[in-house]
């Protein structure tokens, strides 16, 4: 297996990512009924912000902590939640990458979780 190149690895990382997400029950209400996303729209934001958290690209605008802080707010996004989403990304890299960038984006999806936890408990 390769490891994360580039902005069409992260393509198919983050959209294999998602198709587990909404797929799962226990997770999927949050996309598809709090924050209603348009998949198509959402899914180059993401690639996005790993590009710029893995590759360096820059580009990613938005506050990642202020949209979870405002999701929180309209349903509260517990740490199970948090484990589920942690979860299917580790699987979705282990199932398509192997190499330094790929233990680098679970290192940091893992940095990003614990961050919106505690910013979360602090908001709460």
């Amino acid at each position: 297996m390769n490891d994360i190149q580039n902005q069409e690895d992260l393509y198919l990382l983050v959209d294999e990512f998602y198709k587990k997400l909404l797929s799962d029950d226990s997770i999927s209400y949050i996309f598809t009924d709090v924050v209603k996303i348009k998949i198509e729209e959402h899914l180059p934001i993401l690639v996005t912000f790993w590009s710029q958290a893995i590759l360096g690209t820059g580009g990613y605008t938005k506050n990642l902590t202020q949209i979870h802080l405002d999701i929180d707010k309209k349903e509260h996004l517990t740490p199970e939640l948090f484990k589920v989403w942690l979860n299917h990304f580790y699987n979705s890299v282990d199932e398509n990458f192997s190499g330094k960038k790929s233990e680098q984006i679970k290192t940091q999806a893992l940095s990003i979780s614990t961050i919106m936890q505690i910013k979360i408990m602090q908001q709460n």
